[in-house]
């Protein structure tokens, strides 16, 4: 695991080849504050996810897509001995640069939003080593169903409170 990965990098345009969306590539930016968090806990990068991806979308979005991530890159790491390479969320430079691993989990996200089942599972089992780990699996579709491709994030409801008598 590493904030400035010597694997494979990659440049951003690597997300337009996949054809990621600008929701994925937000959620990008909140899975390398989690990565950031789980590697130096000290740190309580999570704080940083957690802001970006309400800044981002708001609290009615914001806050279940980054719980939702949350619960996806906990998955990742604990089938990934090796770790994710990843790199800073908050260096200028990084921006424009993407890891191998980063790619694959965009892919990943990017297929199952589209409800693309054979190319999200090569996907998955790229980026879990050739083991398809139904955490892993199961943390994905659940944050892929909550923001499908197929709904865009403005339009989910926002939760009301009302009386009943």
């Amino acid at each position: 695991m590493s904030a400035f990965p010597d694997r494979d990098v990659i440049t951003a345009d690597a997300l337009n080849s996949i054809g990621c969306d600008s929701f994925e590539r937000g959620l990008l930016a909140v899975a390398r504050h989690f990565l950031n968090a789980f590697e130096d806990p000290k740190s309580q990068a999570w704080q940083h996810g957690y802001t970006v991806a309400v800044e981002r979308w708001g609290e009615t979005i914001g806050f279940p897509a980054a719980h939702a991530m949350s619960k996806l890159i906990r998955a990742l790491l604990r089938g990934r001995a090796d770790g994710i390479s990843f790199f800073d969320p908050l260096c200028v430079e990084a921006r424009t640069r993407v890891s191998s691993d980063e790619a694959l989990l965009m892919k990943m996200l990017h297929h199952m939003r589209r409800d693309q089942t054979s190319p999200a599972r090569d996907a998955v089992e790229a980026l879990t080593l050739g083991r398809m780990d139904p955490d892993v699996i199961r943390a994905g579709l659940s944050l892929a169903s909550r923001f499908s491709a197929g709904c865009p994030a403005a339009s989910v409801q926002r939760p009301s409170l009302r009386v009943v008598s």
